[in-house]
């Protein structure tokens, strides 16, 4: 008798395969910055969920629209209730995913959001990056296999006709709680092969994984990490052109989805 847990395997994979063979029907949309978000809930003319189905008191903000044959929720981590700035990092994005999943069920994540990118891998200001695998640069557990753990490498969900279609860059994505870049970090950014760093997708792909939802990241670059601006400077002087362009590919993403099937993309 084979053991329960190969039967739960087994039933789950069913379940994974009969989801790619079904067109998507909702689309989660993971962002971090107000800023960021504003334009796609425009394009898309969602409106702010008040009962989001969020715990009470947090300050997550949702919201929901209809566009073509999908269901798209927006959701962001809101405002930090003490200090009043964007809930930006590891921790609140990977609480408002969680929820986000639990509430909603969606077929599909979509992590949108800018990025730092460096040009010695051929990231320009205004590019828009599809990350193929992402991973964290700031979690050093020096231990054999904790090592690991602390990169955290995870594959995003594949979508080759996606890229072809919408002729995005490719390249790998790393994150980190911090928008500066220590000795450390760049060391640990290297080794992770990265193209572009953000400070949410490795969260975002780590809770996606464990509750099974596939995603996507689609990231457009603010600032050149290894140029000679400081980064908090060229960050805030491209922040607003560059969400623009990233609500214009993310509008394209969402187009090209459409009516399509997770084995399609």
């Amino acid at each position: 008798m084979a053991p329960h847990g190969d039967k739960s395997n087994a039933a789950e994979d069913a379940m994974v395969a009969g989801a790619e063979k079904r067109p998507v029907s909702s689309v989660l949309i993971v962002i971090a910055m107000q800023t960021e978000a504003l334009p796609v809930v425009q394009k898309f003319n969602l409106t702010e969920v008040p009962d989001s189905g969020f715990p009470k008191g947090v300050p997550w903000v949702r919201y929901h629209g209809f566009y073509k044959d999908l269901e798209i929720s927006l959701v962001w981590p809101g405002k930090d209730q003490c200090l009043g700035v964007d809930s930006v990092g590891t921790v609140p994005a990977s609480l408002v995913t969680y929820a986000a999943i639990q509430a909603l069920q969606p077929d599909l994540i979509i992590n949108a959001g800018t990025a730092g990118g460096f040009k010695e891998k051929g990231a320009c200001i205004g590019d828009v990056y599809l990350a193929s695998d992402v991973a964290y640069h700031d979690r050093r557990i020096p231990i054999p296999v904790f090592d690991l753990y602390g990169v955290g490498l995870k594959p995003a969900c594949s979508t080759p006709s996606l890229q072809k279609e919408l002729d995005l860059k490719v390249g790998k994505l790393s994150t980190g709680n911090s928008l500066d870049m220590s000795p450390q970090d760049e060391a640990s950014i290297i080794a992770n092969d990265a193209t572009i760093k953000d400070m949410e997708g490795a969260a975002v792909a780590y809770v996606a994984e464990i509750l099974k939802v596939p995603a996507i990241f689609v990231k457009a670059v603010t600032d050149i990490v290894d140029g000679e601006k400081p980064t908090a400077e060229e960050f805030m002087q491209n922040l607003v052109a560059v969400t623009a362009a990233l609500e214009q590919k993310v509008t394209k993403v969402i187009d090209f989805i459409n009516g399509k099937c997770l084995s399609d993309l």
